[in-house]
């Protein structure tokens, strides 16, 4: 019994000596990263992007990375969902930015090189480049273009003609354990629906069209069983 008691004496004596050096390693971290604990997950690394980033942030275009650099990139990355936000100016980043740029670009004429045929009547357009989609009826836009979020590497959306052939408004994905509402599939497993994630949270999807819950909730009212989807491009990145 005695021998057990010390034993116990000497874990609790050894818990309460790594309590304390981890209390007094909390201001010591603090001190160092200029006076909180949030400054700690500001990188001050510059990226192999860094002038491209501050150019598009309309920044000082120095390509070095600064404290007030890494807030504004960490503010970016916070409102489109990029993660890690350590405000790194990296290829994740800057990849989003692009894509951004292109879909501002697209406005409402995103059919412009009428890549999506305009001869199959109603139809959802999906470009994979863009990260886009929008519903036409011949060339005319009857929706969109709202952003999307497609498969990621290895789980890439498939490209092609395609028809919408089963829709579940509640749907749960038998394999990842996932709400999925809204769900109107068109190729396999592949679907729009809805989630609860920005648009460009990376890596993507599992090979669904990922879309904001209104932009899903329109689909779903736009579209019916037969309709057309057709699905071009490659998501940049993979």
């Amino acid at each position: 019994m005695r021998v057990a008691g010390n034993i116990r004496g000497a874990r609790l004596r050894r818990g309460l000596a790594m309590s304390v050096a981890g209390l007094t390693a909390v201001p010591a971290l603090v001190l160092a990263t200029g006076g909180s604990a949030q400054a700690a997950s500001c990188t001050t690394s510059t990226g192999p992007y860094q002038k491209q980033v501050e150019k598009y942030l309309k920044r000082p275009v120095d390509g070095k990375q600064s404290a007030a650099d890494c807030k504004a990139i960490r503010s970016f990355q916070s409102t489109y969902g990029v993660t890690p936000t350590i405000g790194y100016a990296g290829p994740v980043t800057w990849r989003t930015m692009k894509t951004l740029t292109a879909q501002k670009a697209a406005g409402k004429n995103p059919n412009k090189d009428k890549k999506c045929p305009t001869n199959k009547g109603r139809i959802a357009c999906v470009d994979l480049t863009r990260q886009l989609s929008w519903i036409q009826d011949g060339s005319k836009l009857k929706f969109g273009p709202v952003p999307v979020r497609t498969g990621r590497n290895g789980y890439e959306t498939r490209t092609g003609a395609k028809k919408i052939y089963w829709r579940h408004i509640d749907h749960v994905s038998s394999i990842y354990h996932v709400s999925m509402p809204y769900s109107q599939f068109f190729d396999g497993g592949q679907a729009f629906h809805a989630v609860g994630v920005k648009m460009w949270n990376p890596p993507g999807s599992h090979g669904c069209v990922n879309m904001r819950t209104a932009d899903a909730k329109s689909y779903w009212k736009l579209l019916s069983n037969g309709d057309d989807v057709y699905v071009y491009g490659r998501k940049p990145g993979t």
